[in-house]
């Protein structure tokens, strides 16, 4: 069985998401720049709706528009996120399980992960994050001692630097960019911000 490692990027980007919607359903993909095989390392995700989850012909757009994107940048898509709006409720839905369904059959090492919202607060000692794996023509509940996320503690700090100065409100998910095209869902502006941040917490500036 392979490991899961999920960088700082890609975990602030997923925290900040479902913060910035805390009344709704969030979702989003998760991308690598490591080659097929191995271990899977999540470098970066694309936060893309917050309304209208299981609506297909947007979903279907959107996971399109980032492919063409990923092609262009070398990267892949290995899995898929989403918080529920509800905070008891950390289950896969139906439509989660569906686009999936989609990217495993792209990827045989897709992930599905599924945000814990009881335990998204800044006292959180571990990621609030529950993993899925497809098994036998099935989703089901992954080892999480296959799950790695470096520096929890800094990475932890980070996402609530931001969340504490607001600049969640830098984050565009698919969502907002199909409300105005100008925003940029790729969020470089954000991403350059975290890898600062990160920078800073490691001692290498």
């Amino acid at each position: 069985m392979a490991e899961v490692e999920l960088s700082c990027v890609a975990y602030v980007k997923m925290y900040l998401h479902a913060s910035l919607f805390p009344h709704c359903s969030v979702n989003g993909l998760l991308l690598s720049s490591s080659p097929p095989g191995g271990d899977v390392c999540i470098s970066d995700c694309v936060p893309l709706l917050h309304s209208h989850l299981p609506l297909a012909p947007i979903t279907q757009l959107a996971l399109t528009q980032v492919d063409i994107w990923c092609m262009q940048t070398d990267k892949r898509i290995v899995g898929y996120y989403q918080a529920n709006a509800s905070i008891s409720d950390c289950s896969p839905t139906p439509s989660a399980l569906k686009v999936a369904d989609r990217i495993w059959e792209q990827c045989n090492q897709a992930v599905l992960l599924m945000m814990d919202n009881a335990k998204m607060s800044v006292e959180c000692r571990v990621p609030p994050i529950v993993m899925y794996e497809r098994r036998d023509s099935r989703w089901t509940l992954k080892d999480k001692q296959t799950i790695m996320l470096r520096q929890w503690e800094e990475t932890r700090s980070i996402a609530n630097q931001l969340l504490d100065a607001r600049d969640h409100t830098l984050l565009v998910d698919f969502d907002t960019h199909l409300d105005d095209i100008t925003k940029d869902w790729t969020n470089e502006k954000l991403n350059a911000k975290i890898a600062e941040l990160a920078s800073t917490a490691n001692g290498k500036i």
